[in-house]
């Protein structure tokens, strides 16, 4: 665990030195006054279009931060040829692997948190009702990115960089379809199409599941224990994941 923790704070280290998370943050907050300006301009339902937007920009700077920070946790490590120290010394690749999750875990929480706060005071300026379902959104948008790190790590441990930022960028869109891919498996009279759609369909995180913005725009707030299943849903998927980039980088020859 010590080995982890160190590998972790050090990762952590290294992302905030990355000039780009302040940049998506200040993005990020731009974002949400954007949405305040179009809130002016609309004239009905002011409260739902400055919610809505807010937490569309903290999901949106989330993933961002997630997918192009997380597929360069293990390359830049083999870019740089500093793994071959790492190696050297008495860590486990598994605990190296879990140390860079939860070093971006950390990092992903700080600005999210940061992300939050703004968009709070935002809320706070335009005296827009500050429900229970917002921090409802927020927590799943933080289980869904801990997803989309775990997928771009796990397509980093074996691909370049890259082809890990499709692949991930991929599952992230059909993770978000799931719905539509089963309706295209139920509907669809080509066997070895609906095979792939429907081994897509199993394979792919459901997302959409972690997706309560549009209600929670609205003051909706969704049944605590749906929350709590679809966050479990979210951490058993990141884990299986993360089990299997440790397997793939115990293979790996440096």
């Amino acid at each position: 665990m010590g080995a982890i923790s160190v590998i972790a704070l050090n990762a952590f280290r290294e992302s905030l030195r990355d000039k780009i998370l302040y940049n998506l943050v200040l993005f990020a907050g731009l974002l949400i006054g954007l949405s305040v300006l179009l809130a002016d301009l609309s004239i009905t339902e002011h409260h739902k279009v400055i919610a809505d937007m807010g937490l569309a920009a903290i999901n949106l700077i989330g993933v961002i931060i997630a997918i192009f920070v997380g597929i360069s946790l293990v390359n830049k490590e083999i870019e740089r040829r500093t793994i071959y120290t790492i190696m050297a010394r008495p860590i486990s690749r598994a605990s190296f692997i879990m140390g860079k999750y939860l070093g971006l875990s950390l990092t992903l929480f700080v600005n999210m948190t940061i992300m939050l706060a703004v968009f709070l005071l935002t809320l706070g300026l335009y005296h827009v009702p500050i429900q229970p379902s917002i921090f409802q959104a927020v927590a799943l948008i933080f289980v869904e990115i801990m997803v989309v790190t775990a997928i771009a790590l796990f397509f980093s441990t074996f691909t370049s960089t890259t082809l890990s930022a499709i692949f991930t960028l991929g599952l992230y869109v059909i993770g978000h379809l799931t719905a539509d891919l089963r309706t295209v498996v139920a509907t669809s009279e080509s066997g070895p199409i609906k095979s792939l759609i429907e081994l897509l369909y199993y394979l792919s995180p459901n997302l959409e599941m972690l997706n309560l913005k549009g209600q929670a725009a609205v003051g909706v707030a969704a049944a605590p224990e749906y929350v709590m299943m679809a966050a479990l849903y979210g951490f058993m998927y990141a884990g299986v994941l993360l089990i299997g980039a440790c397997l793939i980088f115990q293979q790996r020859d440096f």
